[in-house]
Formats: structure tokens, sequence, C-alpha cells
């Protein structure tokens, strides 16, 4: 019974600090300059996210084997008027035509509900959106099955987050992100072996 009391206190708790936004409270903090989508309209506001649209453009890698050590090659795509058939056997990166971001609530991304029941997902893991990070939001696309896309279309949301405690805001590699953005690993890399050698 102990386990139990503690699980419904941690829910009090996080009741009060950790909720999610509403539609309505989306939009507040959007025109209150909380939140920033742009561009924004309250069409793409649903119960507790926001709508997010497919851009034009489109990452393929190319290499036969990735390697996080290394700047992969890649090739740039563009999604034509009648779409783009994503292959079952291949990884994508595409991007929201929003530019995305928060000082305050932290951004996750989503798919949408009837595009995960296409057999699409939209992110491989990376779902959370640091706070203070800003630009078009990369989307990490795989589909399970050949599936057909469209620049424009409704692909995916974003769902906004209260914090607890000191705000540390994002000042990476990935800030100010225009259209997909590969990996950047390798820097990470590098600069660990940097730091190695300077012990």
């Amino acid at each position: 019974m102990v386990w139990i009391l503690r699980i419904f206190q941690r829910a009090d708790r996080l009741t009060g600090e950790h909720m999610i936004l509403t539609g309505n409270e989306i939009v507040k903090a959007t025109r209150g300059g909380d939140i920033g989508i742009d561009p924004f309209s309250v069409d793409c506001v649903n119960p507790n996210s926001y709508d997010l649209h497919l851009g034009r453009t489109l990452i393929r890698y190319t290499g036969e084997i990735l390697d996080p050590k290394i700047n992969n090659t890649f090739e740039v795509l563009s999604i034509g008027d009648e779409g783009f058939v994503l292959r079952t056997e291949e990884f994508y990166l595409g991007y929201s035509t929003e530019i995305v971001g928060s000082d305050i609530y932290v951004p996750v991304l989503h798919a949408k509900s009837g595009i995960a029941r296409l057999g699409l997902f939209v992110h491989i893991t990376a779902d959370l959106i640091d706070l203070g990070s800003h630009g078009n939001l990369t989307f990490q696309l795989h589909a399970t099955v050949p599936l057909r896309v469209y620049a424009g279309m409704r692909i995916g949301q974003v769902s906004f987050w209260k914090t607890e405690g000191v705000r540390t805001l994002y000042s990476g590699k990935y800030q100010g992100s225009h259209g997909p953005r590969e990996s950047l690993s390798y820097q990470d890399f590098a600069k660990c072996e940097k730091e190695e050698k300077n012990k």
C-alpha cells in the first residue's frame, strides 16, 4: 500500500508543476510571446497540441554505413507536386515548415494519429526539444510500408510542457535550424577528443 500512496503523491506533484498545455493555453502563450510558432494559425491548434506541416526538402544519407564520428554524406531531395514515396529500406530527414521554440515550455514532437496509422515514424526516439531551441524541427522519417508524402501536409504535432527548477537555455549546434538538419554528432566526438588531449 505504501508504493500506491507514493504514486498518488507523485501524481499530485506532477499535476501542480509538470503539465501539458491545452490548446487554449498554447494560443495564449503564443500570442503572449512565451511560445514561438511561425507561421501560426488557430486552425492548427488541437486540444493539447499544435499541428506541424512537412516542408518540401528531404535529406537522405548516401553512405552504406553511417558513422557518428564522421560528417556523413547525404543528398538533398525535393518533394514535387505529385508527392514523394518514402521507401521502407531508406531513412529520411524532413522538417516542419513552422519555426518552433520556447524559453518557457518544453516542446515535444509527436506524429499525427492518422499518419502513425499509415505506418510512418516522424521521429526515431528523439522527440524532446530543448528549452531555448528555436528553428524548424527536423523529422526523422521512417516508413514501415511504402508511403507517399506531400509538401505542406500535416504530418506531426508538438505539445508543450511546464518545467520545474532553474531553466538553462539551449545554445547548441542545432540552434536556428533552417530546413532539415543532418546529424552533427561528429562535432561531439571532436570536442571530446580535444578535451582529452588537453588533460
